[in-house]
């Protein structure tokens, strides 16, 4: 076998070498080309899917700040009517309220006069008729003064008053009036000692217990004095106040019409 050169060698060898050595530098180079292109298309990928989660995210939060801020200027504006309502729930009760103490107080004055000027009625009559028993000198003045005040206090009344204290004052009016005509009938009375103690009877029993009802009647009213059986003591009192009363007009009117009958000639 002939012998070779190990300088004929390395020639092909290093020709083959030299040879193979592009192509696996090409190889190489695609190989990382391509590897380069996958991981920027990952990466790519990663970056639409991580730029498609901040848009949503960025989408959420001004979607939850639009939210927030129309929930808070719903709620603070229902809040808002919440307390105006209240405020002026607050302020109608406090105008009910004053409206209802002012008529409260303006009732207890017009009860105060009325009690008062029906006290005073009585008692000037009463104060006539002792005097002139006495006889002494009655002033007129006096008797008719109260009988004005206490009228006029029970005109002023009649607008105001409820049923059951009108009905109390109404038969109370006609009472004094039984009393006034009692006072002024007593001169011409047929007899004297007869009239007097009719009327002393009639100012101090009848009458008195009267202008004691009207008292206790606005009291009740006013509630400032509760009996629990108040409308049977109220019922009670009124009739036989209205009992004596109209049995002491037909004693009047009987001695009035023989007053002015004419006398017999003989």
């Amino acid at each position: 076998m002939p012998h070779i050169e190990a300088e004929q060698v390395r020639p092909s060898i290093s020709s083959s070498r030299y040879w193979m050595t592009p192509r696996m530098g090409s190889l190489s180079v695609a190989w990382c080309c391509r590897a380069v292109f996958d991981r920027r298309g990952a990466a790519n990928s990663q970056s639409d899917e991580v730029g498609d989660l901040v848009d949503v995210t960025t989408l959420a939060v001004a979607l939850i700040g639009v939210g927030g801020t129309l929930g808070g200027t719903l709620g603070g504006a229902l809040l808002s009517q919440r307390v105006t309502r209240e405020q002026n729930q607050r302020a109608d009760r406090e105008r009910a309220e004053d409206r209802h103490d002012r008529a409260q107080e303006a009732r207890r004055d017009l009860y105060a006069r009325l009690n008062t000027t029906a006290r005073a009625y009585r008692v000037a009559a009463r104060d006539a008729i002792r005097a002139a028993e006495r006889g002494e000198s009655v002033e007129p003045a006096v008797l008719d003064a109260a009988k004005e005040a206490w009228a006029e206090q029970y005109s002023l009344a009649q607008m105001a008053l409820p049923k059951d204290v009108h009905e109390i004052a109404s038969s109370l009016n006609r009472a004094l009036g039984v009393g006034y005509s009692v006072v002024k009938q007593l001169p011409s009375a047929p007899n004297q000692v007869e009239a007097y103690s009719r009327a002393r009877d009639w100012f101090s029993g009848a009458l008195s217990d009267g202008v004691y009802l009207l008292q206790v009647t606005l009291r009740h009213d006013l509630g400032v004095e509760v009996e629990p059986d108040f409308e049977h003591t109220r019922t009670r009192m009124l009739t036989a106040l209205d009992t004596e009363r109209r049995s002491l007009e037909r004693t009047l009117a009987s001695e009035q019409a023989q007053a002015t009958r004419p006398v017999p000639q003989v």
